[in-house]
């Protein structure tokens, strides 16, 4: 059974280089981020396959 993979603002932060919390809410924020698959009371979730896939795309744009 494939399990399913989840991050949050935090992970994605580690996973930009420990960029700041608002650096991060800008990028989630941007038309083209992957749209979450759950929001629940501590923020919203993504699935890590998506957010990884568009870092690679996009990871040039955001330096």
């Amino acid at each position: 059974m494939k399990r399913l993979r989840l991050v949050g603002s935090a992970e994605i932060r580690v996973m930009l280089g420990g960029i700041s919390r608002q650096r991060v809410y800008q990028i989630t924020n941007r038309r083209d981020f992957p749209e979450p698959v759950a929001q629940l009371a501590m923020g919203n979730v993504w699935l890590a396959e998506d957010v990884e896939k568009w870092v690679a795309e996009k990871r040039s744009d955001l330096d």
